[in-house]
């Protein structure tokens, strides 16, 4: 899907492109490109004399080439943007280039960023003013989703802190609350490792002397916004260690209590165990034979005998 941007009355109008004459007359200043085709892609060599290689989005780039600027003016930058969906949290790996004056982004999928920057662009006037802009309202809104998601996962790990901590815990719920805190783990990794993405993409604009005065200054802002979440996820992050261990700690103690039984039990099944075994062995003189009471006798040690450990352990508290 190939997508331009043109700037009408201070907004962000959004045109999109099914003919290489539609793209011919547009002058755009940010072209977005969802899963390109081969095609769109030839437009665009066509029209901007851009080249787009087929792996610009992969994951496997060195370090080295996620920001860097061409001999002839072009600026590349590979950043990874969050989506936070119920399904399965995820960074997806967007390429910018900067080419005389207009913004080129390419990615596999929608993101929501995306949307939220189209959406205010069109609302605001003189949001944006030129493809810079673009970039640094994109990476500004990036930081605002991130934070979004850290209250999202506040509210889940309250959630979560209500059943393990206010509740009696069994192995049912704490397999639920496990799995509900290893995925706000996930998503709050995923959160930091694209917050990092977006302070070296920023800083690297920064650094090329590309910005104007006001831009640099919103790109500082940016930055501090950025700052400000770092300690927000590893607040977090020891809050989900905290839930997690003591998750553990109930699925321990609920295993203690079942070895606890079976330990009450053997102990207290000893001595019948040794009364039935004495009178069972083949004695010359058998009191179970020779006297009316021998059988009586023996049943009623063996119940003596149950009876008095229990009342011992209940005594001591390790029955309770």
């Amino acid at each position: 899907m190939l997508n331009v941007f043109t700037l009408a009355q201070g907004r962000l109008v959004q045109q999109e492109i099914e003919s290489p004459d539609l793209l011919a007359q547009a002058l755009p200043v940010w072209v977005d490109l969802e899963s390109p085709s081969a095609m769109e892609k030839g437009w665009i060599t066509a029209r901007f004399g851009l080249t787009i290689p087929d792996n610009i989005v992969d994951d496997d780039l060195e370090e080295s080439a996620r920001f860097y600027e061409e001999d002839n003016g072009e600026l590349h930058i590979r950043s990874d943007f969050l989506i936070d969906d119920d399904v399965t949290p995820r960074n997806v790996r967007v390429a910018f280039i900067l080419k005389d004056g207009v913004l080129f982004s390419v990615h596999g999928e929608d993101l929501p960023v995306f949307r939220l920057l189209r959406l205010r662009a069109r609302r605001i006037p003189a949001l944006i003013g030129d493809a810079k802009d673009v970039l640094l309202k994109l990476y500004d809104a990036d930081a605002e989703y991130s934070a979004d998601a850290l209250e999202g996962i506040y509210d889940s790990l309250e959630k979560v802190s209500a059943r393990v901590l206010k509740q009696d815990v069994d192995d049912r719920a704490a397999g639920e609350a496990l799995s509900a805190i290893a995925k706000e783990e996930d998503l709050n990794g995923r959160i930091r490792r694209n917050v990092m993405d977006t302070r070296r993409a920023v800083s690297f604009m920064m650094r090329s002397r590309l910005l104007n005065a006001e831009q640099f200054e919103e790109a500082r802002q940016i930055m501090r916004d950025i700052d400000s979440l770092d300690s927000h996820t590893a607040f977090l992050f020891d809050k989900i260690n905290f839930l997690m261990d003591a998750t553990v700690g109930f699925i321990n103690i609920n295993q203690n209590k079942i070895i606890k039984i079976f330990s009450v039990a053997s102990v207290a099944l000893l001595p019948p165990t040794l009364i039935a075994s004495i009178y069972g062995m083949n004695f010359k003189y058998m009191p179970e034979l020779n006297q009316t009471w021998g059988y009586p006798m023996a049943l009623g040690l063996m119940i003596s005998s149950v009876a008095a450990p229990f009342i011992y352990f209940r005594r001591k508290g390790w029955l309770r």
